[in-house]
């Protein structure tokens, strides 16, 4: 059996809103481990005409994400995904704790996020998640693809700003965070090759010293390192780590995408939280979703009531 993981991230240039981080494992026989899972999977799980399909839709966020539709395709994938490994959470916070259970102390610190939840399924229906699920779940066994983690990292914005203050450079900020995820995948699998797609992090090519200093003493070869894909493989302890930093990682690899949606789903439900908290207190204010542009246009409206609660700037506003 092989294992095959992915890593990408939501939320790297806005100007205010966490940046998250999360991984996907899947466990598969040698003879996928070279395929499609889309293809292999493919009675029950799509990654195109998601809004007609009755399968679980797995795909790049960026394609899920369509405005008519808000977040029912991508909510769909996460939570049916989550429903294979047995848990149903029907709370933001109780999907915390199942993927992210080290952020929830940090909550506490954030007037929009402290003492308030979500509830969830918030756009799709239960029993339409299930109904998927399972049906893809019966594929999977027929097919011996097991699906053994998902998980995340938010970095909420004070917590951010810290990191980019340490590091002087947010891609730095961000590959740390990225490293978080890649030892426990890679060290969890003992006796297993372990293949990893991690989209792309933004121009950066080589990844080297950042993998010496994690698998500190690890016999690291470079197979790759191009603008399209830099490629290694890590033998640490025993354990055997292919790892690809590759351009649209997400669009090539099933268990990236799927980590691309757990991503973008946590931001949109932290966003939610956020945007609620100020609309309330600000008269005829838009939602945002962060961004630079609109971003900056909601930081400006709510200046006067964020100096009336005495709010700490670093709460809400990324420094880069």
């Amino acid at each position: 059996m092989t294992i095959i993981a992915g890593i990408d991230e939501a939320g790297f240039g806005p100007v205010m809103g966490p940046l998250v981080v999360s991984a996907s494992v899947l466990e598969v026989p040698e003879e996928l481990s070279d395929k499609c899972l889309w293809q292999a999977l493919s009675p029950a799980v799509t990654r195109t005409n998601f809004r007609k399909s009755p399968r679980l839709p797995v795909a790049d966020s960026k394609l899920l994400r369509v405005r008519s539709d808000g977040l029912v395709h991508i909510e769909r994938g996460v939570l049916g995904m989550l429903s294979l490994m047995g848990h149903h959470p029907q709370s933001l916070r109780q999907l915390l704790a199942v993927v992210a259970p080290g952020v929830l102390p940090a909550l506490e610190e954030y007037p929009w996020y402290a003492r308030t939840d979500l509830p969830l399924p918030r756009a799709a229906g239960a029993t339409d998640i299930l109904l998927r699920s399972n049906a893809l779940g019966e594929v999977m066994r027929q097919k011996q693809v097991r699906l053994l983690d998902m998980r995340a990292e938010p970095v909420l914005t004070a917590d951010y700003n810290r990191m980019v203050s340490a590091t002087r450079n947010k891609a730095s900020a961000l590959l740390d965070v990225v490293c978080r995820l890649v030892w426990p995948i890679a060290t969890a699998y003992p006796a297993r090759c372990v293949r990893l797609t991690v989209d792309h992090l933004g121009g950066r090519i080589r990844y080297l010293p950042a993998l010496q200093r994690l698998f500190e003493g690890a016999a690291i070869k470079i197979k790759e390192e191009s603008e399209n894909c830099s490629s290694y493989v890590v033998d640490y302890r025993g354990r055997r780590l292919e790892i690809d930093f590759r351009i649209q990682g997400e669009s090539c690899c099933l268990a990236t995408a799927l980590a691309s949606m757990i991503s973008k789903y946590l931001r949109e439900l932290f966003m939610e939280l956020e945007n609620a908290w100020w609309c309330c207190r600000v008269e005829g204010l838009r939602p945002t979703a962060g961004y630079y542009g609109d971003g900056t246009r909601f930081l400006k409206q709510i200046q006067q009531a964020a100096q009336q609660h005495g709010l700490d700037r670093n709460l809400f506003v990324r420094l880069r």
